[in-house]
């Protein structure tokens, strides 16, 4: 019988990972100080790119998964009619209990914080935690339904089968049969993505802002590549000697060039930035939001790198902007960017502990651990700057952000960190009860001291971590950007011998590992010089305290590591978020080190049920700890340097490895994590509306039904057009999914 149960509970376990549970955490992002302190100007310029961000992050529904957008349609109709405390009677009424009206709230709440039905960080589905009958009776019953039976009994039918099912293919994104993705029609695989990505290398076009329909034509393969963009024809646009739209043969096989995906959204996208440009700060802001508006109009991603060159001579500004086709982690393939757009003010305190950080850059980058061959010729001094996010529009909202991920601007021009001081303060805060794995011992100190820790974590991580390290180049002329007869790889001794070619870049060359392990380097930039002294003095931090903030960012780190192994998917070998697998990595480089610095156990919880303890000596912290990471960061980076993808997927498909032998079983440990994980939070974030010559914050509070009503209100002024073109975008390439 106790082989049942755990049959069962390995059940239980399983589905209860593709719900969000009931008592998830909601919280409000605040930001009203913040945005009381802008000037009138200053929150009309906010206010026009907070609507641009939100119309472009619908996009992010269509990049998801076939059935987001439709589901995303259905919510917005029955609570545009009803507010959920209204819909809570006809809920009753239509025979729901209170927890699965609860359950309801919460899908919707996470759809709409997830942009799409798969969680922005893992990738795997979620459906509501109600069976699909009661949720039928629900709409049935409201007043939507009542007001418009067929439309909306048509639009349950277009998604009803898919917001339940869970194949095994449904679990996750991916690619084939893999999982699920919009960014490939149905019957790509592998092969026909490195195929378009060797034809995009040869059109010198950049895979960000598109996506890959394959069609039969009469037996012969042909491709449809198509760029986001407002304007539907295909012309040459100015600035481009000839378009890039059209017809070509690649390896014998066809391709087109298309604009116009998403083109309802980005003529709004573009008509928002416009607005937004006659409230710029300076003529950067402007030329910036000119770009920008190019870009989206005809599908450029040069004109969007343009656009990234305003944006980072636009130092210190009091209102910070980004949108676009950025994070390419949810691309099976790793190449195509998710829309994103976010609008955040600057938080004076923390921003000028970053600024110190900065100028410290020149004294800490020689403390890393590679020769100095391998450190960029001059350290391009960032803008480091901690914000308070206002608008965080896409599929989810990170800690801190290092862009523009255009490699060649990043190498040459420099780019921008930014740490989101509110988001920080609502996701590390934990409680007591709901902390795992630590000794009772460490909880206090962890709880004290995470907080600040990680404000230096996220602070080296972005600024030395992502701001490091040369990546050796030939250009086309021949041309090297390193004395080659000159540097040796310490590594082996011997001359170095690759690297990185003509058009190659970091991304193209380490393509499905480059964003974890870059993350990983970053990460183990941030746990080596936190051990310094002066870095933790410019957090404030010093004696004790110090030792205390090291020990407790040391003590994430493995806490971290072990915790991603719920983002690691065995059926398909296969990790589902970059910055986890990069923390798994971390936490199986210092095991490694020994002499008891980590300590990894298997042991029973007070329930009875299996869970696990992770202990860190803090003693070795310094010795062990530190050489081990010294040894790791510098194989890391001179594998990054010398473009040597076999080295480097060798080293980190090594530790990336989960399997039952060995020192630890990490796939029991697995089904403990798993077993006792604590969902992610999700964020309220507030509205602006014009209200006369000014703009008025509009806030909600921090729970589901808050998260909810701040959707239904973010489209009032065109929800029934904006729908309808939601409806027809999905519709349009329904036959592409199957």
């Amino acid at each position: 019988s106790f082989f049942f149960f755990l049959l069962n509970l390995k059940l239980k376990m399983v589905d209860s990972q593709y719900y969000l549970p009931n008592d998830i955490g909601v919280s409000a992002l605040d930001c009203g100080e913040a945005f009381r302190l802008l000037s009138p100007q200053e929150q009309m310029y906010a206010h026009y790119l907070s609507r641009a961000a939100w119309y472009g992050g619908l996009a992010v529904l269509l990049q998801t998964s076939p059935e987001s957008a439709n589901i995303f349609v259905l919510l917005q109709r029955l609570f545009r009619k009803q507010t959920p405390a209204q819909l809570e009677q006809v809920a009753t009424a239509a025979g729901l209990s209170a927890e699965e009206y609860q359950a309801f709230l919460v899908y919707a709440a996470g759809l709409y914080a997830n942009m799409g039905n798969y969680k922005s960080f893992g990738d795997t589905k979620f459906i509501p935690n109600l069976p699909k009958d009661k949720l039928k009776a629900l709409v049935k019953a409201s007043q939507a339904f009542q007001e418009q039976p067929t439309e909306m009994e048509a639009l349950w039918d277009s998604c009803s089968c898919l917001l339940y099912s869970l194949e095994d293919r449904q679990k996750q994104l991916g690619l084939g049969d893999k999982g699920i993705t919009t960014y490939f029609s149905g019957n790509c695989c592998l092969e026909d993505a490195e195929l378009a990505q060797k034809f995009l290398d040869s059109k010198k076009l950049s895979a960000y802002n598109t996506r890959l329909f394959k069609k039969d034509n009469g037996g012969k393969a042909c491709y449809e590549v198509r760029l986001a963009s407002a304007v539907q024809k295909d012309c040459a646009v100015d600035g481009e000697c000839e378009s890039c739209c059209g017809s070509f043969n690649f390896e014998d096989k066809e391709f087109t060039v298309k604009r116009g995906d998403y083109a309802k959204l980005m003529e709004k996208v573009s008509s928002n930035l416009q607005q937004a440009q006659a409230y710029a700060a300076n003529e950067n802001q402007r030329k910036m939001l000119e770009e920008y508006t190019r870009s989206f109009t005809f599908g450029s991603v040069e004109a969007h790198k343009e656009g990234s060159r305003y944006w980072i001579k636009d130092k210190g500004p009091i209102v910070e902007s980004y949108i676009g086709f950025i994070e390419s982690y949810r691309d099976p393939f790793g190449s195509r960017g998710e829309f994103e757009g976010f609008v955040a003010v600057v938080n004076k305190a923390m921003s000028e502990r970053f600024a110190k950080l900065v100028s410290s850059a020149e004294v800490l980058l020689p403390e890393l651990p590679w020769p100095k061959e391998f450190e960029k010729d001059t350290f391009l001094k960032p803008d480091f700057t901690s914000l308070d996010v206002l608008t965080f529009a896409g599929s989810g909202i990170p800690a801190g952000i290092n862009i523009p991920n255009y490699d060649d601007i990043r190498q040459s021009e420099g780019f921008k960190n930014v740490s989101l001081g509110n988001v920080l303060a609502v996701a590390y805060a934990t409680q007591k009860e709901k902390l795992t794995f630590l000794e009772e011992e460490d909880k206090d100190l962890f709880i004290k001291w995470k907080g600040p820790s990680f404000e230096v974590q996220v602070g080296l991580h972005e600024l030395l971590g992502h701001g490091s390290g040369k990546l050796f180049v030939q250009d086309d002329k021949g041309k090297f950007n390193f004395d080659q007869s000159k540097v040796t790889n310490p590594e082996t001794g011997e001359p170095v011998s690759s690297w990185y070619r003509g058009s190659e870049t970091w991304d193209s060359k380490f393509s499905t590992i480059a964003s974890s392990y870059e993350e990983c380097r970053a990460e183990c930039v941030g746990l080596y010089l936190c051990l310094n002294k002066q870095v933790l003095s410019i957090f404030g931090h010093e004696g004790q305290d110090a030792e205390d903030v090291v020990y407790v960012n040391w003590l994430s780190m493995v806490r971290a590591g072990l915790l991603g192994l719920e983002f690691y998917t065995p059926e398909s070998k296969s990790w589902r978020q970059a910055h986890m697998q990069a923390r798994f990595v971390i936490l199986r480089v210092l095991l490694e080190a020994g002499e008891g610095l980590v300590g990894l156990e298997e042991v029973a919880g007070q329930d009875g049920k299996p869970d696990a303890r992770i202990t860190l000596d803090r003693s070795k912290i310094h010795t062990v700890g530190k050489d081990a990471i010294h040894r790791f960061l510098c194989k890391l980076q001179v594998l990054k340097s010398t473009a040597d993808v076999e080295g480097g997927r060798a080293l980190y498909d090594g530790y990336s490895t989960v399997s039952d032998s060995g020192a630890h079983n990490f796939l029991r440990l697995r089904e403990t994590i798993l077993l006792r994980k604590e969902a992610r939070k999700m964020f309220v974030q507030a509205n602006t509306k014009v209200n006369g010559d000014s703009i008025e914050l509009v806030e909600y509070e921090g729970s589901a039904a808050g998260l909810i009503r701040s959707f239904t209100e973010r489209f009032q002024d065109d929800a029934e057009q904006l729908e309808a073109d939601l409806l027809e975008m999905s519709k349009r390439d329904a036959p592409c999914w199957c």
